[in-house]
């Protein structure tokens, strides 16, 4: 399928929040079984959200947090491997950097630092458990 369809959408929790949720609940909690109280961490109404369209279909999200973090990058089965993930993160990170922002950082589930490294992300720290799954932090510079 051509990365023509793909389309990515940006805005508060209240506009794409009832679509990002359920991408979210469908990755995180049903295939990854992360528990939902760490889910729902109540940071939502203070980011902005990113949400990729296939088609007509909702199949991705990312979220940007105030600080410049990126996290809650989720693509549903049905549409990994057709360059969402990419999208959605090449969106976050033109968001930190029109908001300013010195660098992006993420942690990174460490089966996917491959693809934040070809993004430009540099991994550092030690590996460490969230939700039960094995992570490293991650930093990309964002000044020009």
């Amino acid at each position: 399928m051509s990365t023509a369809s793909l389309r990515i959408e940006q805005g508060d929790w209240r506009r794409l929040g009832e679509r990002a949720g359920e991408i979210r609940r469908r990755v995180f909690i049903e295939e990854q079984a992360v528990p939902q109280e760490e889910e729902w961490d109540g940071r939502d109404d203070g980011c902005l959200h990113f949400l990729a369209w296939l088609d007509a279909r909702p199949v991705g999200t990312a979220r940007l947090l105030p600080d410049g973090h990126i996290g809650r990058v989720a693509v549903l089965a049905t549409g990994r491997g057709r360059g969402i993930g990419l999208a959605l993160m090449q969106a976050a990170i033109a968001a930190a950097r029109e908001r300013g922002h010195d660098h992006a950082e993420l942690a990174a589930q460490t089966h996917a630092l491959a693809f934040y490294r070809r993004l430009g992300f540099e991994a550092y720290g030690g590996e460490f458990l969230d939700a039960g799954i094995l992570h490293r932090n991650m930093r990309l510079a964002l000044a020009d």
